[in-house]
């Protein structure tokens, strides 16, 4: 009874923390953070663009979709408190390899042109966290073209969205 009490107690004063499954240490919640900032770049993300991070989430992280909400909703909240991209590039740093970094600036991309388009500042972005993840100029600038061709054949065949 005592123990109820003290959960209920703390569900009060911290609501937030209660469900919070992924902490400051944890890659995924700081990769997260980073999709979601790619994505908000240009004001309010596109319906494609939620799709997509959810899928990515999802199958990359191999989450259901209740986990990657909660995850997303973590991630959400941390980017929003965030100054700058080190915070999140040095966790996902001191925990990937060289393969797990590349696969997250690909992931990058894949957001990136989720809506059609890239900006500059969308272009920008991905390669200051790539530079901070210790990716090449040349890897990101070929997952880049790698991910839009992808995109543009799928475009070009009437696939649309993921």
């Amino acid at each position: 009874m005592l123990d109820g009490l003290r959960q209920f107690i703390a569900e009060i004063v911290s609501p937030q923390v209660r469900d919070r499954a992924f902490d400051d240490t944890d890659y995924r919640l700081a990769a997260t953070a980073l999709l979601i900032h790619v994505i908000s770049l240009d004001g309010e993300p596109t319906q494609a663009e939620r799709r997509k991070l959810h899928s990515l989430i999802e199958s990359h992280f191999g989450l259901d979709r209740g986990t990657a909400d909660r995850l997303i909703a973590s991630a959400t909240q941390v980017e929003g408190e965030a100054v700058d991209l080190y915070h999140f590039t040095s966790v996902i740093m001191r925990s990937l390899s060289e393969e797990g970094r590349k696969r997250i600036v690909e992931m990058m991309w894949e957001l990136v042109y989720a809506d059609g388009q890239v900006t500059e500042f969308e272009d920008n972005v991905v390669w200051r966290a790539a530079d901070l993840l210790g990716v090449s100029s040349r890897d990101r600038i070929d997952l880049k073209h790698v991910v839009g061709s992808l995109r543009a054949g799928r475009t070009r065949h009437g696939v649309e969205g993921d």
